[in-house]
């Protein structure tokens, strides 16, 4: 059949299916090619004649026709195929198949389908920008380090918006100059000691302004850059500058380079105020978090101030036990940390050591500092100072996770104790560890009534009230704390 007659038996496909038909031979070279749909002058086609397909196609899909056309020489079975052209300078879709006309011509049947390729395109784009803004949110809940959180960003920036380089610079409240926090795809560290004053160069402008600039050729535009001598090597071309913005205030700016012209889209340029937005919030909940840390180191060293200053007006009112509070505090967190308790709870129990004997402030003196052995009703009157501490802390909401030492160091093991007569691990841990160092700091200090202890006899002691007084699993790891302290 000739090139002609295989023509005129086409039309009626043609009409039917493609959009764009050719004839080729057996090698793939065009003999003959027509558009159907496509309103496309001879001229546009006239291109591909007496050329390969193999040359004319894009790689992957020049390989796909190899395939195909080895399918139908071995198999008569074609497969459909997807591929691109450029024509009239822009690139089309086409869905083709390809068909045997005689045993040295094929037919190549192609349906333009651009605009569903163009609209998947968007929606993969979407999605991906979708995937993107999901994870910055999952970033910032999780209160991820600000350095780690921008570098993310500028990734997702990068990526999405395909351009070459990005950085972040943020606003210091203290200078109010913009200073250089993240950059990404930069070839030399131009930026990273970056201090912008408000309305200098493009980045302070556009903080200045509280709006996008976009400079379409950097060459043509006198700018800061221009006094580095490393901006010529980064051969940048386009500028992008946003500003960050939360609750009207200005924290920053988002800036884009560029090594090529850039003609963004709508949906490229709504991306950009999306993610730029979220770098905002992304700055914004970082300084809020930073703060409240500060806030809560600061408030955590003014509890701990005051708690101290009662503890040392305890001291100070009992001269005799002047230092008890301090050794006792200091002895129960060595135990504690000895026994791996976290550093959280370490908090609460040195609160409480501080702490355990506020409640003697509310027992008169003539039986506080009496020289002597007190009565059974006075001793009853002592007991009481646990019940005393309860009644002054029990407002301060901060100290509730402290309270178990002030109420309960004066439980025993077996139940003998007061003020509520616990038994065994009844007793807070904490109340538990404390009753060691208690003890063991009386006994071995002088007091009106007796001579202080020998460090031997104490601890002879506190052995035989493993059980009875003691916690017995806290009481060898006690001793070997003291024992190490001798060494």
């Amino acid at each position: 059949m000739n090139v002609v007659t295989g023509w005129q038996k086409c039309e009626e496909l043609f009409q039917a299916f493609a959009d764009l038909l050719f004839i080729i031979n057996k090698s793939g070279t065009v003999l003959e090619c027509g558009a159907g749909g496509l309103y496309l002058p001879e001229a546009a086609l006239d291109g591909f004649l007496n050329k390969k397909m193999q040359d004319v196609l894009p790689f992957d899909s020049a390989d796909q026709f190899e395939n195909n056309m080895r399918g139908l020489f071995d198999h008569g079975k074609p497969d459909s195929m997807e591929f691109s052209l450029p024509i009239l300078g822009r690139e089309r879709w086409f869905d083709a198949r390809l068909i045997p006309d005689s045993p040295s011509q094929f037919i190549l049947a192609a349906r333009d389908i651009t605009k569903y390729k163009e609209t998947e395109t968007q929606m993969r784009a979407q999605v991906q920008q979708l995937s993107a803004l999901r994870s910055v949110d999952l970033a910032i809940a999780s209160g991820l380090d600000l350095s780690l959180l921008l570098s993310m960003l500028l990734d997702h920036v990068t990526t999405l918006l395909r351009v070459d380089s990005a950085a972040i610079l943020l606003l210091e409240a203290e200078t109010n100059k913009l200073k250089f926090a993240a950059g990404k795809g930069f070839r030399t560290n131009i930026l990273q000691h970056t201090h912008l004053k408000m309305g200098e160069g493009y980045g302070g402008r556009v903080a200045m302004e509280r709006r996008m600039i976009h400079i379409s050729s950097l060459a043509q535009n006198e700018v800061e850059f221009d006094k580095s001598l490393l901006f010529g090597s980064e051969n940048f071309v386009a500028y992008y500058g946003v500003p960050l913005m939360a609750k009207g205030r200005v924290l920053g700016v988002l800036e884009i380079f560029h090594r090529s012209h850039l003609d963004p889209d709508p949906e490229w340029l709504n991306f950009l105020n999306i993610i730029s937005g979220q770098a905002a919030i992304a700055v914004d909940s970082a300084m809020m978090y930073r703060e409240l840390q500060r806030s809560n180191i600061e408030l955590s060293l003014a509890y701990n101030a005051t708690i101290d200053g009662w503890s040392r007006a305890l001291d100070l009112r009992d001269r005799e036990t002047e230092g008890h509070t301090r050794r006792v505090t200091d002895i129960t967190l060595r135990l504690a940390a000895s026994m791996g308790i976290e550093d959280s709870e370490l908090i609460h129990i040195r609160r409480g050591a501080a702490l355990h004997d506020i409640g003697k402030v509310g027992i008169p003196d003539h039986i506080l500092f009496k020289p002597g052995p007190l009565t059974n009703d006075e001793w009853e009157t002592m007991r009481q100072h646990p019940r005393y501490a309860i009644e002054l802390l029990s407002p301060i909401r901060y100290l509730a996770p402290a309270m178990t030492i002030p109420h309960w160091h004066h439980e025993k093991w077996d139940g003998s104790g007061y003020p509520d007569h616990l038994k065994g691990e009844d007793i807070p841990f904490s109340a538990r560890l404390f009753a060691l160092a208690d003890v063991y700091d009386a006994l071995t200090s002088d007091r009106p009534y007796r001579s202080a202890w020998s460090k031997q006899d104490t601890l002879e002691y506190i052995s035989i009230q493993s059980g009875k007084h003691f916690d017995p699993k806290l009481v060898p790891e006690f001793l070997n704390l003291v024992h190490q302290d001798s060494g």
